[in-house]
């Protein structure tokens, strides 16, 4: 049987938002509410929820929580049980001016916390609190933190409006911008300026357009420039450094989640 334990990611230079793990857990809570909006998601066991609006609701593995801030709620594993969970907490003013300046409603504080069973956003936020635990940049978590909670869907009513289109210049010139770019310093408040749209407008047009988010298109350009610089014989120190990662380490933990194998084993070595 697995053994309970917990961990907690936090960071000074997101002082936002915070996330939490529990794997098989007993610990119970008295109902109580939280300053910011926060999103649980079951991943073994059941527990039972109360602060939904209509009872106490039974939450299986895969079923997420979203409680909008100063909601009462409760959230306990079935009597005599353990479950494993995860816990994202978000400042309630970042979260408000990321929506307003998106354009985007969301849930008031105080208001019913609402429960969403669907595989794909399950799959999403663990994502998302994957790369907030890893050792991925603090402008690569952000972005991805602004992408989670822009496409999340609050009210479950008002359908998500289409992206913002980039024409073809102003397209090439953030490609531009973006591709002379350290990757750690990648600036999603710069961009966004330059495009004149919100982080997250900004993060759903270029999506549109390319298919990746700024930073995820920077990490591509720099692998697809690093097979070239390894294939010429370069050394892995040599070609990190030139392409803007912080250590050789880190270069090796991209190149390989984007093409399969280590940098040496690409080269040949």
């Amino acid at each position: 049987m697995p053994r309970s334990h917990a961990a907690l990611w936090r960071d000074p230079a997101l002082p936002h938002v915070e996330s939490r793990r529990a794997c098989q857990s007993r610990a119970c809570y008295k109902a109580h509410s939280h300053p910011t909006f926060s999103i649980g998601a079951v991943d073994a066991g059941v527990s039972h929820f109360t602060g939904a609006g209509d009872g106490q609701q039974r939450l299986t593995p895969g079923t997420l929580v979203m409680v909008p801030a100063r909601r009462v709620h409760a959230c306990n594993p079935e009597p005599g049980q353990a479950w494993s969970y995860q816990m994202l907490h978000v400042a309630a003013d970042w979260l408000a001016q990321l929506r307003l300046e998106s354009g985007l409603g969301g849930a008031g504080p105080g208001e019913p916390a609402r429960i969403c069973r669907e595989p794909a956003v399950y799959r999403q936020f663990c994502e998302l609190n994957g790369a907030l635990f890893s050792s991925a940049s603090i402008a690569e978590k952000d972005a991805a933190l602004i992408a989670f909670l822009g496409d999340l869907d609050f009210s479950a009513h008002a359908p998500l409006a289409a992206a913002p289109a980039l024409g073809a210049s102003a397209l090439s010139g953030l490609l531009a911008h973006i591709e002379g770019q350290d990757p750690a310093q990648l600036n999603l408040d710069a961009l966004a300026r330059k495009a004149g749209l919100g982080r997250y407008q900004l993060i759903r047009a270029f999506r549109a357009a390319t298919g990746f988010t700024p930073h995820a298109y920077l990490l591509n350009a720099r692998v697809n420039r690093g097979r070239q610089l390894l294939g010429e014989g370069q050394p892995l120190a040599e070609v990190a450094y030139r392409l803007g990662f912080a250590d050789q380490s880190h270069f090796q933990r991209v190149f390989k989640a984007h093409v399969g194998v280590t940098p040496g084993q690409y080269r040949g070595n």
